[in-house]
């Protein structure tokens, strides 16, 4: 393997460093310092960040592949700057079995961008009524640790007590998408004002939070750990906030859209913006800044929700929900966080890397950058503006162009280097572990 030696990054909490890896790991730079075959990476303006860990990942196979392949998916994460994502089982077979898991796990090491790590389905075929093989996914080679339903609310209390219960057992965690079905038939967009001038059926937030509730008290009750997707309103927060002052064992995510984008943005009737759950009102997307920077939400994951042009260029009725989100994620929390000042560089690192890896109990990150430990490694920018998705198969991208800071200029994934210079490494390369 490529030897590397990193000069004068920034670290997360400011200090400059020099930064060294050797097979796989980080080592001390004097180490490789002048040795024959190191590459020198001059990094004086790249703050260097653990690899970036997704929970939340849509990589759409198994399944025909148009829209996202793990190939192109990988590809896509490592140009955000990601190391691992967890691909979420709302496939084609859907992921609940442990055949289906542990083939996920193979293509994502066959594609070798990022560590590709399965999400069990909860439910037999995503249906909300028979418990998965949740046991055969935890002791396969796909080693799932994290079981959702996503797409999907786990709506029936009995079902998701038993889930919960399998869960502890198993030393894993269950990632609730949090609707009530009967509070959003045919929902298009948040509920308002807005929504009745437009004539869209509503989503109300009180769908979301009604779910998180019941959840968290099962959580409690059962004495397992839960983890709420995407959470998108300020009442759920407060719901969030008060589980944790209880003591019960929950974490929550927010996507990047959810810190960043409106459900103004819906005015237009631009498919683009119609994401599941819906983009709020502006209050909400402050609410939901400011509990990210408290600590009330613990994480940042994209929900990466790749679909093809005819699944998007449509009417809003008809259109599907999703965009894209691994390679903007970055971009969005320095914009909506960092620039402003609610959050530092640290900070960065624990919501988009080293606190979802802990959720997802993931080996690997208990000492980021540090010596001896596994070299997963960001450099990024933060004065170059991000280009557009270049990783995708889909075009799904909500996100204005060349807007919004921080630009992935290295991404190394066991000490091998995915994105150098700002580019995608060749895939012969990146498999080879050789020079870029």
């Amino acid at each position: 393997m490529t030897s590397y030696m990193i000069s004068g990054a920034e670290l997360p909490g400011g200090a400059q460093a020099d930064l060294a890896i050797r097979d796989g790991r980080f080592v001390d730079p004097a180490d490789v310092a002048g040795k024959k075959g190191t590459v020198l990476v001059d990094a004086s303006g790249l703050v260097a960040l653990p690899g970036l860990v997704d929970l939340h990942t849509h990589l759409r196979q198994p399944g025909p592949g148009q829209a996202e392949t793990i190939l192109s998916g990988s590809q896509s994460a490592a140009l955000g700057g990601f190391t691992v994502v967890h691909a979420m089982a709302n496939t084609d077979p859907v992921a609940d079995t442990a055949g289906i898991t542990d083939a996920v796990a193979r293509m994502g090491r066959e594609a070798g961008y990022v560590t590709v790590r399965p999400v069990g389905a909860i439910t037999k075929g995503l249906a909300g009524e028979e418990l998965s093989a949740m046991a055969a996914m935890a002791a396969g080679t796909g080693a799932v640790r994290v079981f959702s339903d996503d797409g999907k609310c786990v709506h029936d209390s009995l079902v998701m007590r038993r889930a919960l219960e399998q869960a502890k057992m198993l030393g894993a965690v269950v990632a609730q998408h949090a609707q009530d079905p009967r509070l959003t038939i045919d929902a298009q967009m948040n509920e308002g004002a807005l929504s009745s001038r437009l004539g869209l059926t509503g989503w109300p937030a009180v769908a979301e939070e009604s779910i998180i509730a019941r959840d968290v008290l099962l959580a409690e009750y059962v004495g397992a750990r839960l983890h709420v997707c995407h959470l998108s309103t300020a009442g759920s927060v407060d719901v969030i906030r008060w589980a944790k002052k209880r003591g019960i064992a929950v974490t929550a995510e927010v996507t990047p859209h959810h810190l960043l984008l409106s459900e103004d943005y819906v005015a237009g009737f631009d498919p683009l913006f119609k994401v599941n759950p819906p983009l709020r009102r502006a209050e909400d997307t402050i609410a939901l800044r400011e509990a990210l920077a408290e600590g009330i939400i613990d994480i940042v994951a994209t929900d990466h929700a790749p679909h093809t042009s005819e699944s998007k260029e449509c009417a809003f009725g008809e259109a599907a929900f999703g965009m894209l989100g691994l390679e903007m994620a970055l971009p969005v929390v320095i914009e909506t966080l960092v620039k402003p000042g609610l959050i530092g560089w640290s900070d960065v690192a624990r919501i988009l890397s080293t606190t979802p890896a802990t959720i997802g109990s993931l080996a690997g990150y208990e000492a980021p950058l540090a010596i001896g430990s596994e070299a997963h490694l960001t450099l990024v920018d933060p004065s170059a503006l991000a280009p557009s998705p270049r990783g995708s198969l889909s075009a799904n991208n909500p996100y204005p162009e060349n807007a919004l800071p921080g630009r992935v200029m290295f991404t190394f994934h066991h000490g091998v280097a995915t994105v150098a210079a700002g580019e995608l490494v060749q895939a012969d390369v990146v498999s080879a572990g050789g020079t870029p």
